[in-house]
């Protein structure tokens, strides 16, 4: 398949056009209407060490579906101990999140227009963020974007131990309370899935945003 250049014109090719690795298109920009619209279709911005605009449509998507989370005893014992708040410090948590030492990665993905574009998208009620404090500190999180019954993760960080998979059990139960049908984590790590995270295909995920990612605009 072709790599695609996207246009100014807020368009994407069929996800099912990706490359074996999910690589679907370069170019176009980060505004928030391009990147909701992504979203809404299974398509997410990335960027490669030449800061290009990557998007991604991969095949499969690793998912956690709320009821069949797995929550270890320690765990819940953990996340006990700690404070947990939704939208509180949304962009602290995004400015932590870029700070994160990935494996295989030079510097981070999660530039200044990268977290210009989910503030925004926060500010209309889209992004969210979950968060863990500890005495008064904030030591965790995850920040993302809800599309109807469905949550998108982008990204999250920990500074002590299960910080991050205390702000995912938040998560979890959050979506459980609000009828969120999928939480999507774009990709498999062990960290999720010991938390009872699983793989799709791009098929059903598709079909589960078209069912459930209830976007009617995309103006903003």
């Amino acid at each position: 398949m072709p790599i695609y250049q996207l246009i100014p014109e807020i368009v994407f090719p069929p996800v099912d056009h990706a490359e074996e690795d999910g690589l679907l298109a370069v170019g176009g920009d980060l505004s928030p209407e391009r990147v909701l619209y992504g979203l809404n279709i299974g398509i997410f911005p990335w960027f490669d060490e030449c800061d290009q605009f990557l998007w991604w449509a991969p095949d499969p998507r690793f998912v956690i579906f709320p009821e069949k989370a797995k929550i270890s005893k320690s765990l819940k014992k953990s996340y006990q101990k700690f404070e947990m708040q939704i939208n509180k410090d949304f962009i602290s948590v995004i400015n932590k999140c870029s700070t994160v030492f990935r494996k295989n990665q030079d510097g981070t993905w999660i530039t200044q227009g990268m977290k210009n574009t989910y503030t925004i998208l926060y500010e209309y009620g889209y992004g969210m963020s979950f968060e863990t404090y500890f005495e008064g500190k904030l030591v965790g999180g995850l920040y993302g974007v809800r599309l109807g019954q469905i949550f998108i993760v982008e990204s999250m960080f920990s500074e002590v131990s299960d910080a991050s998979k205390s702000a995912y059990f938040h998560l979890i139960k959050y979506c459980l309370d609000n009828d969120i049908k999928l939480i999507d984590c774009q990709f498999h790590t062990n960290h999720l899935e010991s938390l009872g995270g699983e793989y799709i295909s791009r098929k059903e995920y598709s079909d589960y945003l078209a069912k459930f990612a209830k976007i009617e605009r995309f103006e903003i």
